[in-house]
């Protein structure tokens, strides 16, 4: 592994992360804020590594190929464990977090650091993120804790307070392209997802790996065109289909997030470049059409619908109500 840990990016927070290790001075506990995608979980898994690699070719290098790197790598080492919600979307529940706090007390079964990874820790509920407070307050020493989380403002301000916080940003969508092409994308598809996925890496290579990612961004990007002139029946229609599964709303809500944030970027006058790169005539005639106001309503309703979504909401009226305040093209 070389000295930033095999990352694309984020050489800053590989370079601060590496020397605390070098130096053995570790915090117990950090937050890692970022995008999803933008290498979240790939920093906290390396960083596991580094703390606990037994062959480190250099102070603060995890080798990647002994047997503490590899099963950390599987989420398999009896030291380093790693929780989630169930699902994106759904909660992190306090049982989980109860079971990670008492492991924690325990003495390392082999290596010299216990970690505990809470991935989209923003997903926590409240009995949860008070869980976890209790074992912040008093850390044993052979404890690391990582958090990461979409932004530091959804976590409980008391446990970011006791936290390292690092904020990840996109990468230059070049660096992203560059790294497609290496992974044998053609030019015109790396290109088109460089800026799709909004310099993150991860999910940029999920959209090359994944077959079926493109057509279905096309595809939703083209159902969205068909309800600014569809009529009111058309969209209760449309809002009964897609609602039935909260997964796939979800990841049609943010697909359109993206589309709409660019309409409002140009309605702006910004110079921002668009991440629907394939979409720019229609991006360009929305934005002249609707205004900066509407685009600006649109964009809010979208947020809004995502937040709720993540809540115990009826998922068919939260898009009845969406799509009904769409403006007509």
């Amino acid at each position: 592994m070389n000295d930033n840990w095999d990352m694309l990016g984020h050489a800053w927070a590989v370079d601060l992360l590496r020397q605390q290790v070098a130096r053995q001075v570790p915090r117990q506990a950090y937050l890692f804020a970022g995008s999803p995608g933008v290498g979240r979980r790939t920093l906290a898994i390396h960083f596991a590594q580094a703390l606990n690699c037994t062959q480190p070719p250099r102070p603060g290098v995890p080798c990647g190929e002994c047997w503490d790197c590899l099963q950390i790598a599987k989420a398999a080492h009896p030291d380093v464990t790693v929780s989630q919600a169930e699902a994106e979307g759904s909660i992190l529940k306090v049982e989980h977090a109860r079971e990670v706090r008492g492991s924690l007390n325990l003495r390392p079964y082999r290596s010299k650091y216990r970690v505990a990874i809470f991935l989209r820790f923003h997903e926590a509920n409240a009995a949860a993120a008070n869980a976890l407070l209790k074992i912040l307050e008093e850390p044993p020493e052979s404890v690391v804790l990582i958090l990461t989380a979409d932004d530091v403002e959804a976590v409980l301000p008391t446990i970011v307070s006791r936290c390292e916080v690092l904020r990840l940003r996109p990468l230059p969508s070049a660096a992203i392209e560059g790294f497609l092409k290496e992974q044998g994308a053609a030019e015109p598809e790396a290109q088109l997802i460089s800026h799709v996925s909004g310099g993150c890496p991860g999910l940029a290579l999920r959209l090359l790996q994944d077959p079926d990612a493109l057509p279905f961004r096309d595809e939703r990007l083209g159902e969205l065109q068909s309800l600014l002139r569809a009529t009111r029946g058309q969209r209760f229609a449309y809002a009964a289909r897609f609602s039935k599964d909260k997964p796939a709303m979800r990841r049609v809500l943010t697909l359109w997030l993206s589309f709409w944030r660019d309409v409002l970027w140009r309605a702006s006058g910004a110079a921002t470049p668009v991440s629907n790169i394939d979409r720019e005539p229609e991006i360009d005639a929305l934005a002249r059409q609707l205004g900066l106001e509407k685009a600006r309503r649109v964009v809010g309703s979208l947020d809004a619908a995502l937040q709720r979504l993540d809540t115990n909401v009826n998922a068919r009226l939260l898009g009845e109500v969406l799509l009904l305040d769409w403006p007509r093209a």
